[in-house]
């Protein structure tokens, strides 16, 4: 963990609850002797941070490419261990550097979502994260931030995470879309789960 990415966290933990009723469950599924991916659903630009608040291992997260070159905000999220990804392109380099996070003993973050929910409602998976884990071995946290209608001044956010999705219980025997997508269905299923599962 760089030295920038903890200050950041320092930070954001001072200054987060005052924002937000904010609570962590299930902190102690994240393992933290292995590479993993971490897959959320995605509600606000805040979920970033909401995910890697209290995580004592940094996120490596994809962010869109023409973030990086925003004058203040590219600067910011490369230090705090963004890559960019070029959507809708078949960024095979952001895969890349997923991989070697992975390999690497690291935390990647993703949203197989691709894309911010307006209402709050899951939707369909991408096939970035099962791909990820094939490649890697790598096991997979869901995760779901929840809060009540819009994101505003002290909103309730829960951010949950649930049990370790094991690689060989994604049932991937080879890289063909039939085999991603059902894994990418089963992945997002235990999203729907914890995510429905009442926590406040």
């Amino acid at each position: 963990m760089t030295a920038f990415y903890r200050f950041g966290q320092i930070v954001c933990r001072i200054f987060l609850p005052l924002v937000f009723k904010f609570k962590i469950v299930g902190l102690e599924n994240v393992p933290k002797d292995r590479g993993i991916i971490l897959c959320s659903n995605h509600r606000t630009y805040f979920d970033p941070v909401f995910l890697g608040l209290y995580l004592d291992r940094p996120l490596c997260f994809m962010a869109k490419e023409d973030l990086f070159h925003k004058p203040v905000l590219g600067f910011i999220i490369k230090k705090l261990g963004a890559f960019p990804v070029r959507r809708g392109k078949g960024d095979t380099q952001a895969i890349e550097n997923a991989i070697q996070t992975v390999k690497e003993g690291g935390i990647f973050s993703i949203f197989p979502e691709g894309t911010r929910s307006r209402t709050g409602e899951l939707g369909k998976p991408k096939s970035g994260a099962v791909l990820v884990a094939h490649k890697t071995g790598g096991d997979i946290v869901p995760c779901c931030i929840k809060f009540e209608g819009k994101l505003h001044f002290r909103s309730r956010v829960t951010v949950v995470f649930g049990g370790v999705i094991k690689n060989e219980e994604l049932g991937i025997t080879d890289i063909t879309p039939a085999s991603l997508k059902e894994a990418s269905k089963y992945m997002m299923s235990k999203i729907a789960e914890i995510y429905g599962d009442g926590h406040p």
